[in-house]
């Protein structure tokens, strides 16, 4: 596929680059603009620029194209798992056994 059938195809999916360019910098800004910004880790920052660019794709073009909802779930999912391995170990012992093939808590 040559560049142009690439931007045809997208411009009918996403509508005009330049206003899809609007919406997504309009949320960018809306979403720096908060001390909380500062706060965030890159992987973060960068999972909500990406968001907000799926987010003004689907505003400019085509809400219905799972793709872009599948994405999201993707980069949030991504920061999810990053948050998940960084947290510490807590310490905490359940005693468990097996019944019918699964682990579940004994009582006490």
């Amino acid at each position: 596929m040559n560049i142009d059938a690439t931007l045809a195809e997208r411009g009918a999916r996403y509508g005009a680059f330049k206003d899809h360019a609007v919406i997504a910098q309009n949320i960018q800004d809306a979403m720096r603009a908060p001390a909380g910004w500062a706060k965030l880790a890159p992987d973060q920052k960068q999972a909500l620029t990406v968001v907000a660019d799926k987010i003004a794709r689907m505003l400019n073009g085509d809400p219905n194209y799972i793709d872009n909802w599948h994405d999201i779930i993707g980069y949030s999912k991504l920061v999810e798992t990053r948050l998940i391995a960084d947290l510490p170990p807590i310490g905490l012992v359940i005693p468990a056994e097996m019944k019918n093939g699964q682990l579940v808590p004994k009582k006490r």
